[in-house]
């Protein structure tokens, strides 16, 4: 009774399945049927009864592991197996086999396998690439398969092309990658040693030719350090010789043949003749001068006997002595012997190597492995410096003139601080009011007797020039009211001292050292200077003079506001003070004090610790600033002064072009033509002066009236009186005095970001 069909009854197995076409077996070949192959597959691409397919892809297909193919992966990892091989030698009686050498190298990317032996010197066997990169299938029956990685390992057997390798051993990166792979390693083996070639090496060890021929190459060494020298810098102490002193040398060692050359360096103005080498380069021998040896004593062969002639068949030779009896022994230096600190012995002369150069110091640290390249000082020690003794000075010149008339027979001038007179000499404008303050004249010390009540002399005001360039000094009375004070006093103005350096009092005149003078730091506002015997008390100073002060503050101490403010800070104690007697004195809450309250207020609280260059330092930090807005008559004074000083007079240029340019006849022009008219004819005004004097002319609609303006500008046309310098404002503390008023520094002094910054009082004044 046949089965129902119905679905898992019925035995076909064709059921499903699609394809169903045949594999072409059969073809031609010179017009002859024939297999053409084996491997194709039966019908829709099944297999045939006991047919095997050979994979076409590695171990690593794409897919396994990371998602990088194989070729990508594994690129340029190969692994290297140590391998030997058991050759047999037949019909020789020395050997029956030879145990010859292999590298095995597998390739990960594709599974190829590459064989390679070492080259053996004088082996007479053919040698290299043994089995060229390919995939080496697995010897029969399994020859549809080929050889993966995991059929690697130590102490295991590989076949290849019948014949069979023995791994003894692997690197260590192929080590570590079975070991990632999951391969259980095997322990290596001793390389195994090759019988016939250790009979060899035992044979050649007894036997001693009978005609020694050593071959002396030095083409390798040459090749190998040709061009690179060891260079040390050496020291050659003759100085306990008569007439002897210390000779820094220079130390060429060739490292292509051993040779050495010295070379000496020659100070400038040394004395001695400019000779080429100092050691011409040779072997430098350790115990030398050797000696005097006869020619042909010293050579590389010793010759016994010559021999040649006696018949035909005897072709002519030499005998050489192997014993070398009476070979003369010579030392020489080589790299292993020099290094720093040693000393060497150069024909006789003791040289001290004291230090090497760069390429010297990385030969020695690669070869030897030597770190410590510590140099010796190759100066001589410093000598005592004597001291010597001058006469005194007498009186005549300057002590720079004594002085100079001691060094040397023929007397040089004294030589100045040329960089100094560059930087704040005339040149570059600073001379005439570097450090200019004003001074009032006080006691006369040279009228004053000892016991007696000093009698303060007239008070005087001076203005007191400091030159920073030649370290001079003088005084000259104002000039700004010259009248005023010969009225009053009686004393009419004119030079009080004349440019020149002032001593510090107590010095004693006729003396070998060189007289001390009063020096730029030591002047500052609320000091007193002795000048001849007459003491000034500096008051103030102008502008330049306290911002080269303020700039300068390692030379200039009172000028550092950190050092004032800090001082200030020490009386927090009496900080609600301060705020009140700040507050009342601002009745109208401007948060603004004038300067001479400000310091009022502060000298009754440090009680003396400041002094005036401190007050006026902090009072500059803390001002506030002043619109300066000159009159239309000051502005006009000022241009008339440049014009004279640059003697110009073409105005009446300036009008006819302005009526060429106004061709409506208008008698305006606009303000920047005007500017362009001033730019071309190169009026001798700065751009910021005139555009402040244009500004002044100028109408809503941006006109100039250009008649009137350059008409007011011809300062011959229309002079103008001289130019007055604006009024100084007086210092309450000189109210009571009888000589001029000096300026004060500033107007009116920020007190709430002072009080801010130095006591943090900002919520007890709000």
């Amino acid at each position: 009774m046949a089965l129902p069909f119905l679905p898992g009854n019925s035995f076909n197995r064709n059921i499903g399945k699609e394809r169903f076409h045949k594999s072409q077996h059969w073809g031609f070949c010179n017009n002859v049927r024939m297999l053409v192959s084996e491997d194709k597959p039966g019908v829709g691409g099944d297999l045939l009864y006991g047919q095997k397919i050979k994979p076409k892809h590695s171990v690593f297909p794409k897919g396994d592991g990371t998602d990088a193919p194989s070729w990508v992966a594994f690129d340029k990892q190969v692994l290297s197996f140590d391998a030997y091989l058991e050759d047999e030698v037949p019909d020789k009686r020395q050997e029956i086999f030879r145990i010859r050498f292999y590298k095995i190298y597998f390739y990960l990317e594709d599974d190829t396998i590459q064989v390679n032996e070492p080259e053996v010197i004088n082996s007479g066997l053919p040698q290299g690439t043994s089995i060229r990169r390919q995939r080496i299938p697995f010897p029969p029956p399994n020859d549809d398969q080929f050889y993966t990685v995991y059929d690697f390992n130590i102490n295991v057997s590989v076949v290849f092309y019948g014949r069979t390798f023995k791994i003894y051993d692997c690197d260590p990166f192929t080590k570590n990658f079975l070991k990632k792979i999951g391969i259980k390693l095997n322990p290596p083996e001793q390389r195994p040693i090759d019988p016939y070639m250790k009979m060899r090496r035992e044979t050649l060890e007894f036997v001693d030719p009978f005609r020694p021929y050593q071959s002396f190459d030095t083409l390798k060494r040459f090749i190998q350090y040709d061009g690179k020298v060891l260079r040390f810098f050496c020291l050659w102490d003759d100085s306990t010789s008569l007439f002897g002193d210390r000779r820094e040398l220079v130390l060429h060692y060739f490292l292509c043949d051993g040779t050495v050359e010295i070379r000496e360096v020659l100070p400038s103005n040394s004395g001695r003749d400019a000779m080429s080498s100092f050691l011409r380069r040779g072997k430098l021998p350790k115990f030398g001068p050797p000696g005097i040896y006869q020619p042909g004593q010293i050579t590389d062969r010793a010759v016994l006997n010559v021999y040649g002639g006696l018949s035909e068949w005897r072709a002519d030779g030499y005998l050489l002595d192997k014993y070398q009896l009476g070979k003369v022994e010579q030392d020489f230096y080589t790299d292993q012997d020099l290094s720093i600190g040693a000393t060497i012995n150069v024909w006789g002369r003791k040289v001290l190597l004291c230090d090497c150069d760069e390429f010297t110091k990385t030969y020695y640290r690669t070869k030897y492995g030597v770190d410590n390249f510590t140099p010796i000082s190759c100066k001589p020690p410093h000598l005592p410096k004597i001291e010597r003794k001058y006469p005194p000075y007498t009186g005549f010149g300057s002590e720079e003139d004594s002085f100079r008339s001691c060094v040397a027979l023929k007397p040089t001038p004294h030589r100045r601080n040329f960089r100094k007179i560059m930087e704040l000499d005339r040149l570059d404008m600073k001379c005439e009011r570097s450090e200019e303050l004003q001074v009032s004249q006080g006691l006369d010390l040279n009228n004053w007797k000892g016991g007696e009540e000093m009698q303060p002399l007239d008070r005087q005001d001076y203005s007191y020039n400091r030159f920073g360039s030649k370290n001079t000094s003088s005084s000259l009375e104002q000039l700004e009211m010259p009248i005023r004070y010969e009225m009053k006093m009686g004393n009419a103005g004119g030079m009080f001292l004349k440019r020149s350096r002032v001593k510090k009092p107590g010095q004693e005149v006729f003396k070998s050292e060189f007289s001390e003078y009063i020096k730029a730091e030591e002047l500052y506002v609320g000091a007193t200077v002795n000048i001849n015997g007459y003491l000034f008390i500096l008051l103030n100073a102008d502008e330049y003079t306290l911002n080269y002060m303020e700039n300068n503050t390692d030379k200039f101490p009172y000028s550092n506001f950190e050092l004032a403010i800090q001082k200030l800070k020490q009386e927090k104690s009496k900080s609600r003070e301060i705020t009140q007697v700040f507050a009342a004195a601002d009745y109208n809450h401007t948060k603004v004090v004038p300067y001479n309250t400000f310091r009022d207020i502060l000298m009754s609280i440090t009680m003396g610790k400041l002094i005036d260059q401190e007050f006026i330092t902090i009072a500059r930090h803390y001002r506030v600033p002043e619109i300066v807005d000159p009159d239309l008559a000051y502005l006009i004074a000022r241009a008339h002064e440049k014009f004279k000083k640059n003697i110009f007079e073409n105005f009446d240029m300036f009008i006819y072009n302005c009526v060429y340019e106004d061709r409506e006849k208008k008698g305006v022009l606009p303000t920047k033509d005007i500017r362009r008219m001033c730019k071309s004819f190169r009026l001798p005004l700065d751009d910021e002066f005139l555009d402040c004097l244009l500004s002044r002319f100028e109408d809503k609609d941006h006109q100039i009236n250009y008649e009137i303006f350059f008409s007011l500008l011809n300062w011959r046309m229309n002079p103008t009186p001289d130019l007055q310098a604006p009024p100084y404002l007086k210092e309450k503390c000189e109210d009571v005095w009888v000589g001029m008023p000096s300026p004060i520094p500033v107007k009116y002094v920020r007190y709430l970001d002072f009080l801010i910054d130095v006591y943090g009082l900002e919520d007890n004044l709000l």
